[in-house]
């Protein structure tokens, strides 16, 4: 950065609560874009384990998914530009619809149905977000495809006996409502932070949870999904610390 020029150009898409070009002059915001290498790191965790016992390929997809949003969300915070933004912003609608397909496929009896049709919609909706800038619509949206997966979840843990699964879900609820409180505190308060001499990052907090809050979520589907299919799931921790889901599947599988 040179004479008020920025690196990547003038800023096109939404800012947060952190001050630009601070901390480096190749990065926009430098916190909001490094606190998503948990994510990224968490994501290949859970992938190295879905392929190592030969998960179904949804949950691959599913880990995969994880690692492309966070990039998606680094290139933004990196750039502060429109095209970044969307490139954030259409990966996590993806990411829910898989949610979404991975949570109620096992009842739906039409099997070809729901993944032809949440395919066409996620490609319907990166046509249309990629020519509209939407707003408050995004976060609508965003939240109500959430709602979407809530029931489900709900009675996938009321049918988990397991404690340790169980903890997984719960540790799901606290990341999410503790990443939600940091984002809502940076975007609302953010005139008064900047008058602080510590900035928090609230952003960059909920980037961090919210890596982990994947995490959980996608372990504790990928227990109750081996509970179905009768593969003995156990929940493990690797180094004594991130849980991961140990099966044991029949011989005839």
């Amino acid at each position: 950065m040179a004479d008020g020029i920025f690196f990547w150009g003038p800023v096109t898409s939404k800012e947060w609560c952190e001050p630009n070009y601070v901390q480096s002059s190749y990065i926009a915001e430098f916190f909001n874009t490094i606190s998503n290498i948990p994510c990224i790191l968490l994501a290949l965790i859970g992938l190295v384990n879905a392929l190592r016992q030969r998960f179904e390929k949804r949950f691959s997809v599913l880990h995969i998914s994880n690692i492309i949003l966070a990039l998606g969300s680094m290139t933004y915070h990196a750039t502060l530009r429109q095209m970044q933004q969307q490139g954030d912003e259409t990966p996590m609608v993806w990411e829910m619809l898989l949610y979404i397909y991975i949570l109620y496929s096992p009842d739906w009896h039409y099997r070809s149905t729901m993944p032809t049709f949440l395919f066409l919609y996620g490609a319907l909706f990166a046509i249309v977000h990629s020519q509209l800038r939407f707003g408050i619509g995004f976060k609508v949206h965003y939240a109500l495809l959430c709602l979407l997966c809530a029931p489900r979840a709900y009675k996938y843990y009321i049918h988990t006996e397991d404690t340790l699964a169980k903890r997984l879900a719960k540790l799901y609820v606290a990341t999410l409502l503790i990443g939600a409180a940091c984002w809502l505190c940076d975007r609302v308060f953010c005139k008064q932070i900047q008058c602080w001499y510590f900035n928090p990052q609230g952003h960059a907090v909920w980037h961090v949870l919210m890596g982990f809050n994947s995490y959980f979520a996608n372990t504790f589907l990928m227990y109750c999904r081996a509970q179905q299919r009768e593969w003995n799931p156990k929940i493990k921790h690797l180094f004594g610390l991130f849980p991961y889901v140990k099966i044991q599947k029949p011989k005839t599988q």
